[in-house]
């Protein structure tokens, strides 16, 4: 067996806007109804967590898992610019509450993609408000996390969040070859990071970082300046960012092969996932050994890893060897702090709809019954024994 660190956390990860349902006052519900949009459908009640979330959490527990990640939502907290919602402050406290009545450890996401309505009419990232607007929204969630919740993530996907609100459109980023991030943009999430975390500092226990999306750019030979070029700007500048963080998140799911004029189109016969991402478990100890090597020795987590399949016997052959390649590097020195599967719930994938599933958790449409998948239970087992057992 495969055994892992002590202390290691085990456990999935949500967003808010992709699971709660009805998220009205948000940036991408705009998006997702206005005419002529690419994404191919709404949201609507999504997985209806919003008032599942108790059910959600315990069958996470139930089966061996002890951390749970999830975003708070600020256009719920804040809906219009300057007016506050005490309820849905309540509402996302009563979340962290029922984390730790269930023995859950809690990691708080600030910023998973969506904003409000509002603050995207105002320019988002490109406001010349953008930090200001953020370091009260952080002061914000302070209730939210009173003393007792120890991990936070400022901002998900950093990197991916600069490609959209340069104007990128959203279908566009599930494919290979991604569009060049707004470098303004970047500089302004990276401002809002580090005036977030200043606040959180002053929070005794709150340990914070930001997660970033690790894509495995690999140089065909002889391209190893293209590649260089080419994924610094996407990847390589965001965790160097994080060096002086409490932690960085690693969010790695497929390579990319980088040619001399940039990167290359899986091939054919290849297998892929329903994201059309090449099948490629490594990609996570690439990542992780990316991360630690990039902020020269920030302790890691895996905040999201996982396969959009139907065929979960293949989702669980992918997270075992995903998990190897992760002992792999923790072996080698890499201080990784633990594991968090992408998703907990099968649930809306942006402009994808749908249609990929990452769930460890299926959910029916209309009833929003919950269906725990096998891969759960194997994943909670591996979990309860702190080892993988390698087939």
């Amino acid at each position: 067996m495969l055994h892992f660190p002590e202390g290691f956390r085990w456990g999935a990860a949500t967003a808010a806007h992709q699971i709660e349902g009805n998220n009205v006052s948000s940036d991408w519900w705009v998006r997702e109804h206005a005419a002529g949009t690419s994404i191919v459908e709404p949201s609507g009640d999504a997985a209806d967590s919003y008032h599942r979330y108790r059910e959600d959490m315990t069958l996470l527990r139930d089966a061996g898992l002890d951390t749970y990640r999830f975003s708070i939502e600020w256009a719920r907290i804040e809906p219009e610019e300057g007016f506050v919602s005490r309820a849905e402050i309540a509402h996302y406290r009563r979340m962290v509450e029922t984390c730790l009545e269930l023995g859950i450890t809690p990691m708080v996401t600030l910023m998973h993609f969506t904003v409000p309505r509002w603050f995207y009419e105002e320019g988002m990232w490109r406001s010349p408000k953008a930090a200001d607007r953020f370091a009260r929204f952080t002061e914000l969630a302070l209730p939210i996390l009173g003393n007792d919740v120890d991990y936070v993530c400022t901002i998900n996907e950093p990197n991916i969040a600069a490609m959209i609100a340069g104007g990128e459109d959203p279908a566009n980023l599930v494919a290979y070859g991604l569009p060049a991030p707004d470098l303004q943009v970047a500089d302004t999430l990276l401002e809002c990071h580090t005036r977030a975390r200043e606040i959180l500092a002053g929070v005794g226990g709150i340990s914070s970082g930001w997660t970033v999306a690790t894509q495995d750019f690999q140089p065909e030979p002889g391209c190893e300046d293209v590649a260089h070029e080419y994924g610094h700007q996407r990847d390589d500048w965001y965790l160097e960012a994080a060096r002086g963080d409490d932690w960085v998140g690693v969010q790695a799911y497929t390579r990319t092969i980088i040619g001399p004029d940039g990167p290359r189109q899986v091939p054919e016969g290849v297998e892929t996932t329903l994201t059309g991402w090449e099948y490629y478990p490594l990609a996570l100890e690439h990542g992780v050994r990316s991360a630690w090597e990039k902020t020269q020795g920030v302790p890691v987590f895996v905040t999201e890893n996982g396969m959009a399949t139907q065929d979960d016997a293949r989702r669980i052959d992918y997270t075992e060897g995903a998990l190897a390649g992760l002992h792999s590097a923790i072996q080698d020195g890499v201080d990784v702090r633990g594991y968090l599967h992408w998703s907990l719930l099968d649930n809306y994938e942006w402009a994808s709809g749908f249609r990929p599933t990452f769930g460890l958790v299926e959910f029916d449409k209309e009833t929003f019954e919950r269906r725990p998948k096998p891969s759960l239970g194997w994943l909670g087992s591996v979990a309860q024994a702190n080892g993988l057992t390698v087939r």
